[in-house]
């Protein structure tokens, strides 16, 4: 199926075939036919770094899921999060205002005619984040390429590597 422009002018991404099939193949079709969410490795990777618990680091992959387009916030009830999670409302606040404490999430107030409605979940100050962090981890995946090739570091960056160790 082609790219149709939307009337946001956000091109619809559609799965290269042959990443589709691996992602079948992997998960299987009926799997992948509930649709997934794209999330960077590098907030995997980088957990640890940006002090995550398991639990923040699963409520941002949560977050991700409903965060479809990258002009419109994510916005799931505290209650669907805490649903899906097996928590309750009150540690989701918990682990929002531990987020938002770090920088990596702000709330946004959403409200209706009717009143206060869902908050919106900016992620900006995480990407921000990671963003400062790729060079890094770029830099230090290099070195390891580095390392793993045959023969090692080369004579020079051994000794260097002795030296500054």
């Amino acid at each position: 199926m082609a790219n149709v422009k939307t009337e946001t002018n956000v091109v619809p991404i559609r799965a290269p075939a042959a990443a589709k099939r691996v992602c079948d193949k992997k998960w299987g079709a009926d799997v992948m036919a509930q649709n997934y969410c794209m999330v960077p490795s590098l907030l995997l990777r980088a957990q640890r770094r940006l002090g995550l618990s398991a639990q923040q680091l699963a409520l941002i992959i949560h977050l991700c899921d409903f965060w479809w387009y990258d002009d419109k916030l994510p916005w799931p009830k505290k209650e669907t999060l805490a649903e899906r999670l097996g928590l309750t409302e009150k540690q989701i606040q918990r682990i929002v205002r531990a987020l938002e404490e770090r920088g990596y999430l702000q709330r946004i107030r959403r409200t209706t005619r009717h009143g206060q409605t869902s908050n919106g979940y900016d992620l900006s100050g995480l990407a921000e984040k990671l963003q400062e962090l790729a060079p890094e981890f770029a830099e230090a995946k290099a070195a390891k390429r580095n390392v793993e090739r045959r023969g090692g570091i080369a004579p020079a960056a051994r000794k260097a590597h002795k030296t500054a160790g």
